[in-house]
């Protein structure tokens, strides 16, 4: 074959185009491009770099606004259970009084009915006291035969009352 015999002919001169060209891919490849490759990834790294700080500076903040609103939180509920204790005892304050007042009114209203009981319950003791003056006279006088003293009946029947 006619290719193969010029091979050691044109041998030298292929290899050193292939060098050259090689030598120009790499140079071209090496200082062209792969600077820029290189800038890019380390561009790239920088900018994850960076969003992994800024990531964690947010954990951080909201960690603290996190505690912050804990410790909010905790002092409102403190407040509002000091608010709700103080209105109980405003309402059980008022209660109290309202209670007073309605015990007083009532222990008046009793003891206006036990006024008006002793002095029904005196009239009545009053009336029976009559009464039975009356009818001690009549069952002496009947019985007896014997007209008694309207006084003498009184003190009979009051000792009666007295005993009873």
């Amino acid at each position: 074959m006619p290719q193969i015999a010029q091979i050691a002919d044109t041998y030298s001169s292929q290899i050193f185009w292939l060098l050259l060209t090689f030598g120009f891919v790499f140079f071209v490849i090496g200082l062209g491009m792969v600077p820029k490759v290189q800038g890019t990834a380390d561009a790239r790294d920088a900018k994850i770099s960076g969003d992994l700080d800024a990531a964690k500076a947010a954990f951080a903040r909201a960690d603290e606004a996190e505690a912050d609103y804990r410790t909010r939180d905790a002092q409102n509920r403190s407040a509002a259970q000091a608010l709700i204790a103080r209105a109980k005892a405003d309402a059980a304050k008022a209660s109290e009084t309202r209670l007073a007042a309605a015990d007083a009114d009532i222990a008046q209203v009793i003891g206006a009915a036990e006024a008006r009981i002793a002095a029904a319950s005196n009239a009545a003791m009053a009336q029976i006291e009559t009464v039975a003056v009356d009818a001690a006279r009549d069952m002496v006088a009947r019985i007896a035969g014997v007209e008694a003293s309207d006084e003498a009946a009184r003190n009979a029947v009051k000792a009666a009352l007295a005993h009873g």
